[in-house]
């Protein structure tokens, strides 16, 4: 008896295989985060991020050059400030780094420019909010300093704005604050299902935000947890979020499948430094094919059901797609 059914008719020839492919990767799905520290006058780059500059005030038209001829169309913009206080000023300054980061690049590109926006680059605690005296952070004042920047950077012309702090009701202070300002239509990407995770701390060494004390236990949500998460997406669409975010993402495959499969909004998935600095450190001792771990890795991403993967191997990633 042989089998009727076989499967490997449709593996045989390459063309075969791309004509049956479920799943496509395309660079305008594509974010690549893009970091400027205001203290540098030439690029810096950080040992546990490979390949990964971080950019003075200057230069706008080099860096978005090199990113549009790789086919990515958008970026997300990081910023490390020259003075730090306990309550983040900096992070609404008119003037601030991601302010003034934003402005250059939409002056001499035609990228996408989405605003994180978080308080932990701003604050000489770093921690994500202003904290009560006993080291708790204060959620209501915190979302109140969110809506002040969000309008500084709809007013510096952010595309789109991207809160990853995970407080209560953040989404609605951001989306009442740019309404009352005359920006109702800057959309939020919301940094929705945010863990408390172990695989930042490469992101924590090159935006220099590491907490103080402590840890962000507190309002980031636990990696045990997975109910909790559709209980915050829910929350985020009902304040106004016009994109959802899970984070990480590798590791979190099940709650990208979920999200995707309940809610009919956009998903983001972002593929973190810790995701990126372990395919690079395995790499570089000769253990694992990097661009086929690379391309595997996003793949399985967009197959969880993400629309958008946040990633540092964003321009590899979409020459390799183009052929470059």
């Amino acid at each position: 008896m042989f089998p009727q059914n076989r499967p490997r008719r449709l593996r045989q020839t390459t063309q075969i295989r791309d004509l049956v492919r479920e799943t496509r990767l395309d660079p305008a799905n594509f974010i690549l985060p893009v970091f400027f520290d205001e203290n540098l006058d030439k690029d810096r780059l950080t040992d546990s991020m490979p390949g990964i500059p971080t950019h003075p005030l200057k230069g706008y038209e080099g860096i978005a050059n090199k990113i549009e001829d790789s086919g990515v169309e958008s970026v997300i913009v990081f910023g490390v400030p020259k003075h730090k206080d306990c309550n983040g000023t900096q992070a609404y300054a008119d003037k601030g780094v991601v302010q003034q980061a934003i402005r250059g690049l939409k002056e001499n590109s035609d990228l996408l420019v989405i605003a994180d926006l978080c308080m932990c680059e701003y604050t000489d605690h770093g921690h994500c909010g202003i904290l009560t005296p006993d080291g708790y952070v204060d959620n209501d004042r915190t979302i109140q300093t969110y809506g002040q920047i969000a309008v500084s950077q709809a007013e510096a012309g952010a595309d789109i704005i991207a809160p990853s702090g995970m407080m209560d009701g953040q989404i609605a202070a951001i989306r009442e604050a740019l309404d009352d300002n005359g920006f109702s239509n800057v959309p939020i990407m919301a940094y929705s299902a945010k863990y408390q995770s172990a695989y930042y701390g490469p992101f924590r060494d090159i935006a220099c935000s590491a907490p103080g004390k402590g840890n962000r236990a507190q309002y980031q949500m636990d990696p045990a947890n997975r109910r909790e998460a559709l209980r915050e997406i829910e929350s985020d669409i009902e304040e106004g979020a016009d994109i959802i975010m899970v984070k990480p993402a590798g590791p979190y495959l099940d709650i990208i499948r979920d999200a995707a499969d309940r809610y009919p909004v956009p998903l983001c998935a972002y593929q973190v430094s810790g995701e990126y600095a372990m395919i690079k450190a395995a790499a570089a001792n000769g253990w694992i094919d990097e661009d086929r771990i690379m391309m595997e890795s996003l793949t399985s991403i967009k197959r969880a059901g993400a629309d958008m993967i946040i990633t540092y191997y964003a321009e590899k990633a979409a020459r390799m797609l183009r052929g470059q």
